[in-house]
């Protein structure tokens, strides 16, 4: 491709404090005339005056990658953002499948996706070792898929014994979907596994909660908290200094 069509950088910015922001991150930052976003993922990014933003809301990924691609054909070095890493339930996703039911040519943008540190290996690194054994990630918000497909996977899940890391756990257009979710995996794990509560890890508000999935409560949770429930390997240990950590074993024995 000839350096003035133009190209597309797909960036995962990180859970939010900059040192969590990896060097290959801001070196693409560095390259950008453009950066498109959910508008407060394109307000983290430091720029010159000469960087255009183009923020957006959260509901209008297609329509964003659409705007890169158009605008990287224009010429321009477009940085696309998400939060954590761009590839999990972020941009990245959109990009391409813009690029797969668009014109011809778009196929012939560049596109690189820029690896990012996403909240949920943020959040278990504050907590310990959570994810030390199998575990699995699920978004709980119902806007590409039905809320039925979200309990499905909830499900199975939880009867499979992997430790469970739900983004997008409640919003204020969706404020009982946790609780739901909460409800099912009452009925499938033991009262005692411990859940989770890690919200803005790494930023000044970071909060952490540990519980138990009997004990859990949703209003503890917007939408900057990544929740963690446990299975039955996942273990508290109590610290000396009065707090806790949490880890899971590796080690499963056979039925």
């Amino acid at each position: 491709m000839t350096e003035n069509r133009g190209r597309i950088l797909v960036v995962g910015l990180g859970p939010g404090a900059l040192a969590q922001r990896t060097p290959q991150a801001d070196a693409a930052l560095a390259q950008a005339t453009d950066l498109i976003g959910y508008a407060p993922y394109v307000a983290r990014v430091q720029a010159g005056p000469e960087v255009i933003r183009h923020a957006s809301d959260n509901r209008v990924e297609l329509d964003r990658a659409r705007h890169a691609v158009e605008l990287a054909l224009a010429g321009r070095v477009v940085a696309v953002v998400s939060g954590g890493d761009a590839g999990v339930f972020g941009m990245a996703s959109a990009v391409f499948e813009a690029i797969d039911h668009g014109p011809a040519a778009w196929r012939g943008v560049e596109v690189t996706v820029i690896p990012g540190i996403s909240a949920v290996l943020a959040a278990a690194a504050r907590l310990g070792a959570p994810l030390g054994g199998d575990f699995c990630v699920i978004s709980l918000s119902d806007n590409l898929k039905p809320r039925e497909i979200v309990h499905r996977r909830l499900a199975a899940a939880a009867q499979a014994g992997l430790v469970i890391a739900l983004y997008n756990p409640r919003s204020r257009a969706r404020p009982d979907q946790l609780g739901e979710a909460l409800d099912l995996l009452r009925t499938i794990l033991p009262p005692t596994v411990p859940v989770a509560f890690a919200r803005a890890i790494g930023r000044p508000d970071e909060r952490v909660i540990l519980t138990d999935i009997a004990s859990a409560d949703p209003e503890q949770v917007d939408m900057s908290t990544l929740v963690l429930i446990g299975c039955p390997l996942t273990h508290v240990i109590d610290r000396a200094d009065g707090g806790q950590w949490l880890y899971t074993s590796r080690r499963v024995d056979a039925p």
